[in-house]
């Protein structure tokens, strides 16, 4: 006897192959006079401000708001209502996004566990994508990522937003000019101070979160108030990754985008905050690329080396280069920079140590949705495609790998995209998916 089942049971039960999600059509291209149709996926402080930032275009309007967690709503549909003048529904479950045919784009700012399953279910959904970094959870899953933008031919954007800075395409090509000679030497910083997290008892997940859903590909662990999701290994790549790709993005850009490093070595560990977490707390990762040596030294215990403050960031003011938390140091054999994210502009100095070139900044949020924005109508591939968010995340997931096999030294195989002769270390290239939520081998 033959059963009739709706789209969306179809979807349901098929969650995560191939064979479910060719059905789905892809979405139709707007026009230059249209709105983009916007749904977002996860209602933290990232995802509402995306949600309001994109409220406020005149070209685009966000039709949904969907977290596992209704207590979320209130806040960002007021705020999202108030700026675009019409209320956006919400839901729990972001399928019921993919199954509006007249939504463009997911915006994915959910925490990282969720980052690859959905963006690729977009993708299958013919949505278009805005993902938050780091763009994947494991080396595996970012390559999936790619596989589906491709077949579906999707835009996707990955939020590395300071590389469509204008300012960090003038000091590129400062560098790579020569005015500072043969790089061989470049120092990524990534240095924040966080609390100790205090201990709580396992609870019942409060009234309206969908503790489930919010897990989904991850392990469904027992629901703790006090487990901050971004300490710990089965949800996050760690607090450390989840800021300094941001840095790690920008130093490949200056370098122009190599793919793969040929080896990464790890030193740290978790020595200052022994509170249950399994991310380390200290990283000092060295990756080569040839003659070429990438430093990453990074710490959550620094009280002294601090972000730049908002006001800098968006003036004619330069951070204090010896304290700030952020920089990047590019050292040539004729001269030196510093660079920052966000705003903060660059300064070059010649080989006598005087300064030579001073560019300010500003921050480029706009900049990269306007790019993507025009990517959805012009179907070019974005300034932070998901191609570079895969290599500048896989920087960080190649300095956790060497950090979870006892800080090995590790040489990476461009070809298999594993790491020779080290299964130990290739065990780590993919996660084990909790089902129905499972990155499909073939997407």
């Amino acid at each position: 006897m033959k059963h009739n089942v709706n789209r969306r049971d179809f979807l349901r039960t098929s969650i995560g192959t191939a064979a479910a999600m060719s059905v789905l059509p892809t979405a139709r291209v707007r026009g230059a006079n249209e709105r983009i149709v916007i749904g977002v996926m996860g209602l933290g402080g990232r995802g509402t401000y995306l949600a309001e930032a994109f409220a406020r275009r005149d070209d685009a309007e966000i039709a949904w708001l969907c977290d596992p967690d209704m207590r979320r709503f209130a806040r960002a549909r007021e705020s999202v209502g108030e700026l675009q003048d019409r209320q956006p529904k919400t839901a729990q479950d972001f399928r019921q996004v993919l199954d509006d045919k007249s939504v463009d784009v997911l915006i994915n700012a959910t925490p990282d566990h969720w980052h690859g399953l959905g963006t690729i279910m977009a993708c299958q959904a013919g949505k278009d994508v805005y993902v938050e970094k780091p763009m994947s959870h494991n080396p595996w899953e970012g390559r999936q990522m790619i596989a589906a933008a491709r077949k579906y031919d999707r835009v996707v954007q990955v939020g590395m937003q300071s590389r469509s800075a204008p300012y960090m395409r003038l000091v590129a090509d400062y560098i790579r000019s020569g005015a500072v000679g043969d790089v061989y030497l470049m120092r990524v910083f990534n240095m924040m101070e966080h609390p100790k997290v205090g201990a709580a008892p396992d609870q019942a997940p409060p009234e309206g979160f969908d503790y489930d859903l919010w897990c989904g590909p991850a392990a469904k662990l027992p629901y703790n108030p006090s487990r901050r999701w971004l300490n710990y290994y089965e949800y996050s790549c760690g607090p450390i990754a989840g800021d300094a790709v941001h840095q790690m993005d920008l130093a490949r850009f200056l370098l122009g985008d190599p793919p793969y490093p040929k080896t990464v070595t790890c030193a740290g560990g978790i020595n200052a905050l022994t509170d249950g977490r399994d991310c380390p707390d200290t990283q000092i990762a060295t990756f080569e690329y040839g003659p070429l040596t990438l430093l990453m030294e990074a710490a959550l215990w620094s009280p002294y080396m601090t972000k730049t403050p908002a006001g800098v960031r968006d003036s004619d003011l330069f951070p204090n280069w010896l304290f700030n938390a952020t920089k990047i140091e590019v050292s040539g054999t004729k001269g030196f920079v510093y660079v920052g994210r966000h705003g903060d502009g660059w300064q070059a100095y010649d080989s006598n140590g005087e300064l030579a070139r001073s560019e300010v900044g500003r921050q480029a949020d706009k900049e990269h949705q306007d790019n993507f924005i025009d990517c959805i109508r012009t179907r070019k591939r974005a300034t932070a495609d998901v191609e570079q968010g895969h290599y500048s995340a896989m920087l960080c997931h190649m300095a956790n790998i060497s950090c979870h096999v006892n800080n090995r030294r590790l040489t990476w195989d461009a070809d298999t995209e594993s790491f020779a002769g080290d299964p130990e270390a290739n065990r780590y290239l993919k996660r084990e998916y909790r089902a129905p939520w499972i990155v499909p081998a073939e997407v």
